[in-house]
């Protein structure tokens, strides 16, 4: 098949492909092309858009680094409708690249602590009863697992995650899981120790404790101490 951009100029041929993106990408963002539908094959679109096999991979391969499709090799793509977890999801390879820079796990721990600390503060004062409930239910499941290093870190990663959710702004639960995900490969690197287990579910009790007693001020001071000692116990695994 003959395709009008075979001879086209290196820049010639990189404007067929942003056609292609504004247009597939305006059919996924619009619905037009559905969330979980099949994206046509390399073929059709090269019939479609009049364009080369090497301009339709080009412009799946941007669309992929968007998060607006999910590209795997000897499968046609999916498109992905956008939503907060493929924003953060598109910057996922800065980000990693970012955490190799000097200080640049600090730099990402200490936006979690400042994140935190308002988030319990927001919680002491407008935290509702099914939330406190939600906390503490939480709570006793990071109890119950101290002895199990695998499991007490699960627990601990599911109390801090209700605490994104009680803002119920569907940004922050997706902000939680993103430091999970940035963060775990460092996290997972410590030692197995029981007694670190249990002092940080003390910690876990006083934040608890205070969002319970509606006092922020002292919700902040117990997550700030929370953080900080977690990061003074681990940053020798941060390289």
């Amino acid at each position: 098949m003959t395709t009008i951009d075979e001879d086209l100029s290196p820049n010639n041929a990189k404007r067929a492909a942003s056609n292609v993106i504004r247009s597939l990408e305006r059919q996924i963002v619009s619905g037009e092309l559905a969330d979980g539908a099949h994206l046509p094959s390399e073929r059709e679109l090269m019939e479609i858009y009049g364009v080369s096999r090497t301009v339709v991979r080009e412009a799946v391969t941007t669309l992929a680094s968007r998060g607006l499709l999910e590209a795997r090799p000897r499968y046609r793509p999916i498109a992905r409708r956008p939503g907060y977890d493929t924003a953060l999801k598109a910057v996922e390879g800065a980000i990693g690249h970012l955490l190799t820079e000097p200080d640049g796990i600090k730099n990402l721990f200490n936006s979690r602590i400042f994140l935190e600390m308002a988030l319990v503060r927001h919680a002491a004062l407008h935290a509702k009863r099914a939330d406190i409930e939600a906390l503490k239910e939480a709570l006793d499941a990071n109890e119950a697992a101290i002895g199990q290093s695998e499991l007490f870190y699960a627990t601990d990663v599911a109390f801090h995650g209700t605490l994104f959710q009680i803002p119920k702004n569907p940004v922050f639960p997706v902000i939680h899981m993103a430091y999970v995900a940035w963060l775990s490969p460092h996290w997972r690197k410590m030692p197995s120790m029981p007694e670190r287990n249990e002092t940080n579910f003390l910690r876990h009790l006083e934040i608890f404790t205070a969002i319970q007693n509606r006092d922020p001020e002292a919700a902040e001071e117990a997550m700030q101490a929370h953080l900080v000692s977690a990061w003074e116990f681990v940053r020798g695994t941060f390289r």
